[in-house]
């Protein structure tokens, strides 16, 4: 189909699709669509971000729209709250103006608004199977009137330990029921469900991989595990321009590289499984709304990430198998843009990889570790860029009347390049937006090099603490926190509550320090004084903590021994070694 208009659908959906921009489907669009409205049942195979939703979600609604029977017409299952609501998000706005009564049930919520909402009477119910089976068994729902019923990433309902409640719930739906299934991978356990539970299903979807990456540009670097987060640094500051999404196989880990990464100064945050309903929907919205540069998820809790504007994804640890692979990097390269993928593969993994890639008929190329110069010439192509961008504004008018005024007035001692390299000088001071060596090293000692050769022995010295702010490393004054880790306080907390409570930039968040009773914040002096004097305390979990100066003899008598920016027992990524440090021929 070229049109949505060559689909049989109501008017008012069309003109719904009209005004969201939707013109042309996508493949699976035009290949489930119209099986849907046939009514018979399907699988398909689709991964996140390539129109699903619309795929199953334009006829559910048209059958709502024409069907005058009362009760729940549709359902649709999905493994996260985070999913659900953005499932009930997309079917209200391709919904026409009389809009179809729907709810969203889902756990870590009250049970008073999803009650109300089944008493008035809705067609449409989104929801998890944990909290759809509770009201199953509270006798609050009713599941006989169904027409339709949509599994959405059935694979991960697999993978979260659901598949009995999904079967539990198909049991208790009419036997002339609609099923649509969509998971991005095919296990046998779903192929049972999709056995026991569908008729005759048509198969829908292209294999995982072969053309739905061609947008993605796929790299990897070889490394070692002890030097994984100065890499991730290292490409962050070096390769990515945009917003990243970081995968780590574990809550610690993912956690753990949150951390360290907050503690630079970047804007980063984690979502695992660990995080409360009201934290990973904090970390959500911030992402959603731009305030996040980073996030760093572990496969289950990334479920719900649906922005377009992750330009980069990085797979700080390998996924298990090239499925997940292929649906990781999918989270990048949306609504038609153009992204990149990045893993970082253990001598050991290599050969894995270049597996996936005889799978996956991809290239995945090798990607330099940027050096410090090129760290260096990035962060003066963004001040180029910034300094570019202002001239569009009208502060720059001011500005540049300012500057005439000052040749005028003393023609000796300024001229137009002295007072624009001054100005630039102040500019980096504060923001650090330049401040970086301009030496090279050459290659980075910390990324191994080989691609099928053995190095043996290397030395070279330890990189720079890169982040999107170099202020900490030329010191400055420090906000004082009176918690520490007796608090269970994280440097991504006090960064959150700095820059989203009380609007300090996070380009001039420097180097956080957490030791046992206390914590110190490092930032630009008069970033510092508009914070105290605005600012008299910070709500850090759910407390309101009081905030100062730190007096500078008193935070170094604090400080943990090395000046480290976080102080744990347990670090599975290793900083690079200090420089002279000979490393064994096993790394």
């Amino acid at each position: 189909m070229s049109s949505f208009s060559d689909f049989p659908l109501d008017p008012g959906l069309l003109a719904a699709l009209e005004k969201l921009g939707f013109e042309t489907p996508t493949p699976i669009q035009s290949e489930a669509i119209p099986v849907f409205l046939e009514g018979r049942d399907v699988v398909a195979r689709a991964r996140t971000g390539s129109g699903k939703t619309a795929a199953f979600g334009l006829p559910l609604l048209q059958k709502a729209l024409t069907s005058d029977r009362k009760g729940i017409r549709a359902l649709v299952l999905a493994p996260t709250r985070e999913l659900a609501l953005q499932v009930t998000d997309a079917l209200r706005s391709m919904a026409p103006e009389r809009a179809v009564p729907m709810v969203t049930l889902y756990g870590g919520a009250s049970y008073g608004p999803q009650l109300q909402a089944l008493r008035r009477g809705v067609q449409v119910v989104v929801a998890t199977p944990g909290r759809l089976l509770d009201h199953m068994q509270k006798g609050t729902v009713d599941l006989s009137t169904l027409d339709m019923v949509v599994l959405d990433e059935a694979d991960e309902m697999l993978r979260m330990g659901f598949i009995d409640d999904v079967s539990t719930i198909l049991a208790a739906t009419p036997a002339d029921r609609q099923v649509a299934l969509f998971s991005a991978t095919m296990p046998a356990a779903i192929r049972r469900i999709a056995d026991a539970h569908l008729r005759d299903p048509l198969t829908l979807g292209i294999d995982a991989g072969t053309a739905s990456t061609d947008h993605i540009k796929q790299g990897y670097v070889r490394c070692r595990g002890r030097y994984k987060l100065e890499i991730l640094q290292r490409l962050l500051a070096g390769e990515v321009d945009g917003t990243s999404l970081i995968f780590a196989r574990t809550r610690a880990g993912c956690a753990e590289i949150a951390d360290a990464l907050a503690a630079q100064g970047i804007a980063a945050d984690g979502l695992h499984g660990n995080l409360a309903q009201s934290a990973r929907e904090r970390v959500l919205g911030r992402l959603r709304s731009g305030r996040l540069d980073v996030v760093v998820a572990t496969d289950v809790a990334s479920r719900g990430i649906d922005v377009d504007h992750i330009t980069h994804v990085i797979n700080a640890d390998l996924p298990p198998d090239h499925e997940t692979y292929t649906h990781r990097i999918g989270r990048t390269g949306r609504a038609g843009r153009q992204g990149t993928a990045i893993s970082l593969v253990l001598p050991g993994e290599v050969g894995k990889l270049k597996r996936w890639m005889r799978t996956l008929k991809v290239t995945i190329h090798p990607v330099e570790v940027p050096s410090d110069a090129m760290i260096h010439e990035r962060r003066l192509s963004r001040l180029r860029s910034t300094l570019a961008d202002v001239q569009e504004q009208p502060e720059f008018r001011r500005a540049a009347a300012f500057v005439e005024d000052t040749l005028k007035e003393s023609p000796d001692d300024w001229t137009s390049e002295k007072l624009a390299a001054a100005a630039i000088a102040l500019l980096d001071k504060h923001l650090g937006l330049s401040a970086m060596p301009a030496d090279s090293r050459g290659p980075n000692p910390h990324q191994d090099r080989d691609q099928g050769r053995d190095h043996g022995r290397d030395r070279g010295p330890r990189p720079e603490r890169q982040g999107h702010d170099q202020h900490a490393a030329a010191g400055g004054p420090e906000l004082f926190i009176p918690v520490g880790h007796n608090r269970g306080i994280r440097p991504g907390d006090l960064v959150g509550a700095l820059a989203n409570e009380c609007g300090v930039p996070g380009s001039v968040i420097g180097k956080v320090t957490i030791v046992e009773r206390k914590s110190f914040v490092q930032m630009p002096a008069e970033h510092l004084e508009r914070l105290l004097a605005e600012h008299r305390e910070l709500e850090l979990r759910g407390q309101h903590v009081p905030i100062d100066r730190a007096r500078p003899q008193g935070a170094m008598d604090h400080r943990p021994s090395g000046g480290a920016p976080f102080n744990k027992q347990r670090r599975p990524y290793k900083r690079a070694p200090k420089p002279g440090f000979k490393r064994n021929n096993d790394g």
